[in-house]
């Protein structure tokens, strides 16, 4: 039996301190692996020859001398599908660049389309200093051609944009052990840029993710995978940066760290859902940079039954930035039971919402908000009977550009129940259309802790700071909030105040609804 030590707030195995130590390493311990270079295969890195063949080649030879480097060398190298086999590292040199092709019919699927795949493989690696490029634009546009031609049969073609299945990705490992993906430049794939599927054991380190290319861009996507460390990027992408995902159980997302990385999206920096059939456990955060980001610095979302549960973010600051935090447990499963959300701690969490678009200059941006509508609220939204449960935020400021209208749109307090529930709906921090307070909206909650926790509103806003709808027991210590103007700073219906320390509130700013 493995012991069990408690490791920053996670209970972890030693296995799992073993796995982390030997990642942190690098890859000193395998310089002296023999190095198998794709010219010496036939490979040409004119740009233009496709190198298919060759790339294999040099993979299969590598895997089947037990271990070994493929290297490419300075160049750009055309080339369709490779499958990347255990014992093997893909090492681009500076100067190199591994480019898709425009042709959808040069790649593989297992269950994507992609450039680079792997299924069931020990032990592999991308790493060095080179580029990956998934020639997205041309390769998308071959895509619609074949749709359009009849070539491909597309059942969810919509505005002119073939379903995300049909475009290929960068990267797609599935069920693979020990995975190191390290240095590289990923950019421009036709969807996401690299989806790690069900795999134990993934270290990203120091890459950097420029992909704006099409649509559907997410910059990292791990989808019930256990055992990750995500750590020292940069992601600049057309979708969500890092996204947990869920859509295999029992399997689920375990024993998640992502440090200190720097973020820009035209949809969520950091989003743990949507896909979420089974759940995410065991998720620590730290260090995030966020900017120019159209949608939500933290999304928290449950809307496939599945569960959320002792998550710890800290030390995120967001500028630009669309919404600063989203939690939904909704209900898209109408056939199962709705899933949970219990044990969110976020702390430190400084952000910036302005008044106009933060993705003003994607190619691809985010859709506009259809209905007339003031600048959103963070929110944490539960289903009725299934309150989100036990969310602490500590050591928050949100400085909101304020501005609110009740030309514009008004919900007003005495009609809280004129805000949609929507359990079905796809979750975004738009969803509910406008809401009737300017700093944090809280409905189908219980066990909501606030402590130092400051909310700015930098123009006249008529809506009150917070209000909780059906909120449960609420804990405020050291609230402060800044509004230029005399609304309530709080309105609570069917919630309860188990502790009010510390915050300067007096009773005539605190509204009681019924």
């Amino acid at each position: 039996m493995l012991h069990q030590i408690n490791f920053k707030g996670f209970p972890v195995t030693w296995a799992r301190v073993v796995f982390v130590a030997f990642w942190l390493l690098g890859s000193e311990a395998l310089a002296a692996l023999p190095i198998y270079k794709i010219t010496d295969f036939g490979a040409a890195g004119d740009g233009q020859t496709l190198n298919t063949a060759a790339i294999q080649a040099a993979i299969d030879r590598a895997h089947a001398d037990g271990r070994g480097v493929v290297l490419i060398p300075a160049g750009v190298f055309l080339s369709g599908s490779l499958w990347l086999k255990s014992g093997v590292e893909l090492r681009l040199e500076a100067g190199a660049t591994l480019l898709g092709s425009p042709r959808r019919a040069d790649y593989a699927k297992i269950t994507w389309h992609a450039l680079l795949l792997a299924k069931e493989q020990d032990n592999i690696t991308l790493s060095g200093q080179g580029v990956i490029d998934g020639n997205g634009a041309a390769l998308a546009a071959d895509v619609v051609q074949l749709v359009k031609s009849g070539a491909l049969i597309d059942p969810y073609w919509a505005h002119n944009r073939p379903h995300e299945r049909e475009r290929p990705q960068l990267i797609e490992f599935m069920r693979c052990r020990k995975v190191r993906v390290e240095g590289l430049t990923l950019r421009n794939s036709a969807c996401w840029v690299q989806s790690y599927d069900r795999c134990d054991g993934l270290l990203i380190r120091r890459i950097r993710v420029e992909s704006m290319a099409y649509w559907n861009n997410d910059g990292i996507d791990l989808i019930d995978s256990r055992n990750v460390l995500v750590r020292d990027c940069f992601i600049n992408s057309a979708d969500d940066g890092i996204c947990l995902k869920s859509s295999w159980p029992p399997a689920f997302c375990d024993n998640i760290r992502i440090e200190r990385c720097t973020i820009r999206s035209s949809a969520s920096a950091l989003k743990i859902g949507t896909a979420s059939k089974s759940g995410f456990r065991n998720v620590r955060v730290r260090d995030l940079y966020v900017y120019d980001t159209y949608r939500s610095a933290i999304a928290l979302e449950i809307v496939d039954g599945g569960f959320i549960e002792n998550v710890d973010i800290a030390r995120v600051r967001a500028v630009n930035t669309g919404n600063a935090l989203f939690i939904r447990l909704g209900h898209r499963n109408q056939k199962g039971k709705p899933g949970a959300i219990r044990g969110i701690r976020i702390r430190d969490l400084d952000v910036q919402v302005p008044a106009g678009r933060p993705d003003a200059g994607y190619a691809f941006e985010g859709p506009p908000v259809e209905e007339p509508h003031n600048l959103f609220p963070a929110s944490i939204t539960g289903l009725p009977g299934h309150p989100v449960r036990d969310v602490r935020l500590e050591n928050i400021r949100i400085r909101f550009a304020g501005g609110g209208r009740p030309e514009t749109a008004c919900m007003p307090l005495d009609s809280l129940d004129r805000v949609p529930e929507r359990p079905a709906d796809y979750p975004e921090f738009s969803m509910f259309g406008e809401l009737p307070a300017w700093g944090l909206y809280v409905r189908h909650a219980d066990g909501l802790s606030l402590k130092n926790v400051r909310l700015i509103c930098e123009a006249p806003d008529f809506r009150p700071a917070i209000v909780g709808d059906d909120a449960g027991s609420i804990r405020l210590e050291k609230l402060r909030i800044q509004q230029p103007h005399s609304a309530p700073l709080l309105a609570l219906r069917k919630a309860r105040l188990a502790l009010l320390k510390n915050t300067g509130i007096l009773p005539d700013r605190i509204r009681y609804l019924r």
